[in-house]
């Protein structure tokens, strides 16, 4: 879709939240500070989609807590200048998902798509907990109608159950959904049941992998997003 076309109205938004909602550069000086190798940060959070991904193949997924917290002790098990305990600097860099905040395209977006009377839903790999606080210390909670994690029905995205989940507690048919992410793997997923997509391109780069199902509609933010399929 080029960028002077619109997608239809959408019924409901469905978000990821990592990285799409939020900007993890706490958790990237959590890591700096307990002493993690330059590239840990780079690493940690695909590992951990790796892993998660991985667990839900073999049909036992776990959640994403503890698959972050033992990817996050193999990677500093071998850190030469960790400046803490080996637990204690895991407790100290997960404690980032309870600072993260939200960029700063994503309230206006949010609050524009609410207001307009679109039903705006989260959908994390993560715990729900996390996303909630997440939302809460963004002044953004009112405007999210439903906030919704993978743990409740067990397969991460992107398998189809984890989009099922939001498309039944939704009861809008897939065709009327418009899912967002920055991950095209998530996208792709997405794609697959049905929905019509969006790409947060935040940097710009128009970079996307050729064998993914390409998004319908790529945007600088959210709030770029939301006056695109309101019609601004």
């Amino acid at each position: 879709m080029s960028p002077a076309e619109r997608l239809p109205r959408p019924s409901a938004v469905v978000l990821d939240v990592n990285e799409t909602l939020s900007d993890l550069g706490a958790l990237d000086a959590r890591l700096a500070a307990v002493g993690a190798g330059p590239r840990t940060a780079a690493r940690f959070l695909p590992a951990v989609l790796r892993d998660g991904f991985a667990r839900t193949l073999r049909q036992d997924p776990l959640p994403f807590a503890e698959v972050a917290a033992d990817v996050l002790r193999t990677e500093l098990a071998g850190a030469a200048d960790l400046d803490r305990p080996l637990e204690d600097a895991v407790a100290h860099v997960l404690g980032a998902f309870d600072e993260v905040v939200l960029h700063p395209d994503v309230a206006p977006g949010l609050r524009r798509l609410r207001e307009q009377g679109v039903v705006t839903v989260a959908l994390t790999n993560g715990g729900l907990a996390a996303c909630e606080g997440l939302l809460e210390r963004g002044g953004v909670r009112e405007d999210v109608v439903h906030v919704l994690s993978v743990e409740t029905v067990g397969p991460w995205k992107p398998h189809a159950a984890a989009y099922g989940h939001a498309l039944d507690v939704c009861s809008v048919p897939a065709g009327e959904v418009l899912f967002v992410a920055v991950h095209p793997w998530d996208l792709d997923g997405a794609a697959g049941t049905g929905m019509a997509t969006a790409f947060l391109d935040r940097a710009g780069t128009g970079a996307y992998p050729r064998h993914a199902a390409p998004p319908t509609l790529t945007a600088r933010g959210l709030d770029d997003l939301a006056g695109r399929v309101l019609g601004d």
